[in-house]
Formats: C-alpha cells, structure tokens, sequence
C-alpha cells in the first residue's frame, strides 16, 4: 500500500490518491481550460508563452516535446517554427486535456504525434529532443525531481528545459493576490465551468509551489547547468531556462 504522503493544494493525501485527484481536476476543467486561462490572466499567459517561445532557441527543424502540453498552446506555436523538417510533440497525461489539444492543433491544420504519458516515465529515448518544455503542469507532478530527471535524460547534449509555471510574487502585492486567487478565481470557476473545488486546488498548488530560488535548485540537481529563471507579472509567473552539456 502506498503510504507516501504528498500535496494536493493545502491537504496532504497519499502519493497514489494525488494522481487520480488531479485527473479528476483537469478532466472536469478540460473543455473551458482556455477560456478560463483567458479569464483567469486578462489573456497574460499567451504573452508568457510567447517569451518561453522567444527563449527556447527554437529553429527549423528543431525536435521538441512539449510535456503537460495540455489544449497544445505552446505545441502550435512551436510547430509554426520548426517547419515540416521538425518534429513537436505534444504529451499529456490526462486524456480529456490531451484530446483537447489535439483537436485544436487539427482545425488549425497541425497533424502533431500526441503521446498520453506520465512526465515521470518518459517513452522517448535518451538525448533526442532539441527542446523540452513544461508550461503550468510542474507543480501537479507528484515527484517533480524525476519528472525533471526524465526530461533531462530526453534532452540531447546541447539543448535546453524551459520550465513556465506559477511562482513566488513580489512580497508587497501578494495580500491581493491572495484575495484574487481564493474569493475571485474560484467564483469564476463556479460560473463558467460550475467547478470552484478545481480552481480552489488550482490556486493552492501555486502556494506549495517550489518557489524561483528551489526550482533552480531542482534543475540543477537533476544536471541541468546554466540555469536561470525571468520573473513575470512581479513574480506572478516565472520562466526557468537550464541547459543539457
């Protein structure tokens, strides 16, 4: 029986409740996911994802996986440059986000490989991709060092991890962001995916979060060099960059 303990937002619960919970999470939210992405940002986080874009060194022909790619945001943009020569994957491991994704990509006339995995048991061979990202899915990963591990390991000599998540905000501002993220985000949930529970969640990962100094520390344990993160929105949003050698 698996009696590891873990978080889920605020409650601690066993490591093999965790995975069957946050399922439960992205199933439900699955179909509104972007519109409340919209909502949630005033529409930021597109600007987030193209500076993780900017960052990523992207060129054609580059190999990219695109882990918890989730309604394929970051997948298309990257497909848009890496040309027919490329190759993007788009992976999830939630099934409802993943068919989402792949829908969008198709009307946008975007026939990407799309892989249902687990970050933390990669089915891709060592060295092989140019480029791995992981936008907004870190902090839902029960053992994030492993999932950072088997991205490093896919990661051929020469590339990079952009890691775009939730982190720690500017000192001053985080009273309001608080009273945003409990009393605000979680009614708008209710109204357009009549699901505030997930969005309460949502909210509270953020706060276990590692913050921009420890996912560092993350990155440079698994081996990544190099590493360096940009803060956004005053600390909102962090991108972290780290380098395979």
């Amino acid at each position: 029986m698996d009696n590891e303990k873990t978080h889920f937002g605020y409650q601690s619960i066993s490591e093999s409740e965790k995975a069957r919970r946050v399922a439960d999470v992205f199933d439900s939210v699955a179909q509104r996911y972007d519109l409340m992405n919209d909502l949630m940002s005033g529409g930021m986080h597109r600007l987030w994802k193209a500076f993780t874009i900017q960052r990523s060194g992207i060129r054609e022909g580059s190999r990219v996986l695109d882990v918890a790619g989730g309604t394929g945001d970051l997948s298309l943009a990257f497909a848009k440059r890496a040309g027919k020569s490329g190759q993007v994957w788009l992976t999830d491991i939630n099934n409802a986000m993943l068919a989402r994704g792949r829908d969008r990509l198709l009307d946008k006339g975007y026939m990407l490989p799309v892989a249902q995995c687990d970050a933390e048991k990669l089915p891709f061979p060592d060295d092989w991709f140019d480029i791995v990202t992981v936008a907004f899915g870190l902090r839902n990963m029960t053992h994030k060092e492993l999932a950072l591990g088997e991205m490093y390991r896919v990661l051929r000599p020469g590339g990079r991890l952009l890691v775009l998540e939730f982190s720690k905000i500017w000192k001053p501002l985080a009273p309001a962001y608080d009273f945003y993220s409990f009393k605000v985000i979680p009614r708008i949930g209710k109204l357009v995916t009549n699901d505030s529970e997930s969005y309460q969640y949502l909210s509270e990962s953020i706060r276990v979060h590692p913050d921009q100094q420890e996912l560092k520390a993350l990155m440079e344990g698994v081996g990544l060099e190099g590493v360096e993160y940009f803060n956004m929105a005053l600390g909102v949003v962090a991108l972290h960059r780290g380098f395979k050698f």
